[in-house]
């Protein structure tokens, strides 16, 4: 199984730098101003309607690659702190004796110098 996660791991992480990639290399909407002066002759590479549905399939089906892999990741980290739960690594719980102690403190409704006449360390009051 651990070869498995290695393997998501890894695709996760050449098509996170491919998609990063392919979203820089896109033209904005506001770049049309600038292949008036020779930028327009390189998108015929692509076909008559430039490299802007190409680009825009690859980055669509690499989002799909990511997101997958995404929630492959999330299950994998799901399954190992269920499995590090049954293993019997302590989970810390609150004890008996603070759950006392919090019963046992002043309510809202008692004076400070009650507090203070018990030994407690009350802060003072503000004005």
């Amino acid at each position: 199984m651990d070869w498995l996660e290695t393997l998501v791991v890894v695709v996760h992480v050449v098509i996170a730098v491919a998609l990063v990639g392919l979203v820089l290399i896109q033209q904005g909407k506001g770049a049309d101003a600038g292949a008036a002066f020779g930028g327009g002759a390189s998108q015929t590479v692509f076909g008559s309607q430039g490299s802007g549905s190409f680009l825009t399939r690859m980055t669509t089906f690499m989002a799909v690659i990511f997101f997958v892999t995404s929630f492959s990741l999330a299950i994998f980290a799901k399954q190992r702190a269920e499995v590090a739960g049954e293993a019997g690594i302590p989970v810390v719980q609150e004890s008996s004796q603070a759950g006392a102690q919090a019963e046992q403190a002043p309510s809202a409704d008692e004076p400070a110098a009650n507090s203070e006449s018990e030994g407690g360390d009350a802060l003072p009051e503000l004005e």
